[in-house]
């Protein structure tokens, strides 16, 4: 007792470091390629607002106009549940939630567009707008009006807009700085990436611009927009969107699926260009397999169809938003986009509905886990960190509270952020 056995073996000590030594450039290359999770809130949804529409009213106007939307075409939890098919027992509280999100927070991710919701304009009123967004979003910042995250989608790297889209991001970030910095919740957009040397060509530019302003290098990160069939297959056959990931040396911070412009690129009639078509399933397949691990989030895109017209047009296009969000959410899509004020009830409904309606299962499997206790169901690590970070999602949206994930789990913040691998996570 109190004493170690000696138990027999047959291989020396020199295999086991020799083993180590051949394979110390493989565990480099996992912990820089596969880094996880980054702990931070990831957006539900993002909202593009052109450029020269964007105004220091937007977040507030778009959160009234779903209001409006809400108390007109469904008043009361029973009329949204009954339009929806949520569940009687999740409706009201779904309702109230929504409605208080719409108050607090409508937008979390608002993006100023200078690309195709935009459009080519004369230079001088480009640059105007772009100065503009920059004052906006440092104002906003500052006076506490701010979305979450904010930025710009700016002009692609081809050849036909590519100095227009540089000059554009550099008056914005230019615009930022003498307000005061660059803000926490920055993110840019760089949309229709065909080749990987253009996603290098970004993270040049980046470094660029930190190296003239005296930031810390790496400091400024960006999306990668999926919007062409050549980010998903090469012209060699190889899959792209790994590659592009690669390319932006540690800077991408989520890949976003670009309904429209990839299904034109795949032949596919207006008619039935949809998040669920299969060259979509297909596309978002690649990216979510290429991202696992990486640190980089995806997002879905969008739905055309918009709620505006009579009572019953608006409830036929709720229906199709809430499923399409909901059919995301089942898929591991947990952003999407969002083209009008109309859709924001719908967005929050599925994804309130989502996350508390697996509330108390999920719950309970990470208790049982966590406290050995078996039962039912049998769950393993990578299963408890998945259960942690949905409740961790359902948090950062406001679909659950942390007191009654406590009461459910027995667990705080720090223990879910423990469990699901992440790093200390920023403020709700």
């Amino acid at each position: 007792m109190g004493q170690q056995e000696t138990v027999a073996t047959s291989l020396a000590d020199t295999v086991r470091e020799g083993i180590g030594a051949a394979l110390a450039q493989v565990d480099a290359d996992l912990a820089r390629r596969y880094p996880g999770d980054p702990g931070t809130r990831q957006p539900v949804h993002t909202v593009y607002v052109p450029g020269d529409a964007f105004a220091a009213d937007t977040l507030r106007s778009w959160g009234d106009q779903a209001l409006a939307a809400l108390d007109a075409h469904a008043p009361d939890a029973g009329a949204l549940a009954a339009v929806l098919g949520i569940p009687d027992a999740l409706a009201a509280d779904v309702h109230d939630r929504v409605r208080a999100k719409l108050v607090r927070e409508p937008i979390e991710d608002l993006r100023i567009d200078f690309e195709d919701g935009y459009g080519p304009r004369p230079d001088a009123e480009e640059d105007a707008a772009a100065a503009r967004a920059a004052a906006l979003v440092a104002a906003a910042n500052e006076n506490g009006t701010a979305a979450p995250y904010m930025g710009i989608r700016m002009k692609c790297m081809e050849a036909a807009v590519r100095d227009r889209g540089i000059r554009t991001l550099d008056i914005f970030l230019t615009g930022l700085m003498e307000a005061g910095g660059l803000p926490g919740g920055l993110v840019l957009t760089l949309p229709k990436v065909t080749y990987a040397e253009q996603v290098t060509a970004m993270v040049r530019l980046l470094e660029a611009f930190e190296k003239a302003r005296g930031l810390e290098s790496g400091r400024i990160g960006f999306e990668i927009q999926i919007e062409t069939t050549q980010s998903i297959l090469g012209a060699d056959g190889r899959a792209t969107v790994a590659r592009m990931i690669e390319a932006a040396e540690g800077r991408a911070t989520s890949l976003h699926y670009g309904t429209f412009d990839y299904s034109a690129s795949c032949g596919v009639s207006a008619a039935h260009q949809s998040l669920d078509h299969p060259v979509a399933d297909h596309a978002k397949a690649v990216m979510q397999v290429a991202a696992a691990g990486t640190g980089v989030r995806l997002s879905d895109g969008s739905t055309n169809v918009l709620p505006v017209g009579t009572t019953d047009r608006v409830h036929e296009a709720w229906r199709l938003h809430y499923g399409l969000v909901s059919r995301s959410l089942a898929r591991a899509y947990y952003q999407g986009w969002d083209m009008h004020p109309a859709h924001l009830p719908t967005r929050y409904a599925a994804v309130y509905a989502f996350y508390r309606g697996g509330l108390e299962q999920a719950a309970a499997r990470l208790a049982a886990y966590v406290a050995k206790a078996g039962g039912d169901v049998m769950d393993e690590p990578a299963t408890a960190k998945a259960l942690s970070g949905y409740l961790l999602r359902g948090l950062d949206c406001g679909a659950v509270d942390i007191a009654e994930v406590a009461r459910l789990t027995g667990l705080t913040r720090a223990d879910l952020d423990a469990l699901a691998g992440r790093p200390t996570a920023t403020a709700v």
